[in-house]
């Protein structure tokens, strides 16, 4: 499938009712709607596949509510050690997270809200079945 990538404006394609009624349905158009450049649905596949794990969701959901240490993420989701590390890691590289040291732990926080609200969006969904 080819997408095609760019964005055309409404003043370089205006809409008039009779080119762009929907033939089932008058009030929809059959226009497609703008899709964003290749580099930028990329870089959002890159994020949505960094959060598509239980465990970094879970840990999305408990640096929403504040910041936190390895070993607080340990005991809040009760797994090891070694794998918060390593999803950390995923998320940091993914500029999720960052992390910023304090004495001999590093504190976690997200980089963005918008992120804990994509989460929080997908596990309410999740849970209307």
């Amino acid at each position: 499938m080819h997408i095609k990538m760019g964005s055309l404006s409404n003043k370089e394609y205006p809409m008039t009712t009779e080119a762009t009624t929907h033939p089932h349905n008058p009030y929809r158009s059959p226009a497609p709607a703008p899709v964003p450049a290749r580099t930028v649905l990329e870089d959002a596949g890159e994020l949505l596949r960094a959060l598509a794990a239980p465990v970094r969701i879970a840990i999305v959901l408990q640096l929403r509510e504040s910041p936190r240490c390895v070993h607080e993420l340990v005991d809040a989701l009760g797994v090891t050690q070694p794998l918060v590390s390593q999803h950390l890691r995923i998320l940091k590289s993914a500029g999720v997270v960052h992390g910023e040291r304090s004495g001999r732990e590093v504190l976690y926080e997200l980089v963005d809200d918008h992120l804990a609200h994509i989460v929080v969006d997908a596990v309410a969904h999740a849970e209307e079945g």
